[in-house]
């Protein structure tokens, strides 16, 4: 299964600016330096933004979970990045409970194989 309604995913720009590619965030630096050593960067994050965006629309989703503030979908693949070397990593979605039908992007690190 596929998340619903995956051609309008959210991407917020302070998710992948103050956070995702944040070298100063205390959650967020190690996934900085991971994804910054694949060509993103806070500077160009719209481009990062895409590549969440179309990791999420292009694979299955591998668990679902409840929350207190909705439904938890991640999502395992391939991402492609600007060098090419496309690693494998998880992004994590969620429906907010508010009823909102568009899943926002909660978080995205690699995984190992």
């Amino acid at each position: 299964m596929r998340l619903p309604n995956a051609g309008q995913l959210r991407v917020d720009r302070n998710k992948v600016v103050e956070y995702l590619l944040s070298e100063s965030h205390p959650d967020g630096r190690s996934k900085s330096a991971f994804f910054s050593s694949f060509g993103f960067d806070a500077a160009h994050w719209e481009r990062f933004a895409e590549a969440l965006r179309n990791h999420g629309a292009g694979h299955e989703i591998t668990d679902v979970r409840e929350s207190g503030y909705g439904t938890l979908s991640a999502v395992d693949g391939i991402m492609e990045t600007p060098d090419g070397r496309n690693p494998y990593v998880r992004t994590v979605w969620i429906l907010d409970k508010k009823g909102d039908t568009k899943p926002r992007l909660i978080t995205a690190h690699p995984l190992r194989g």
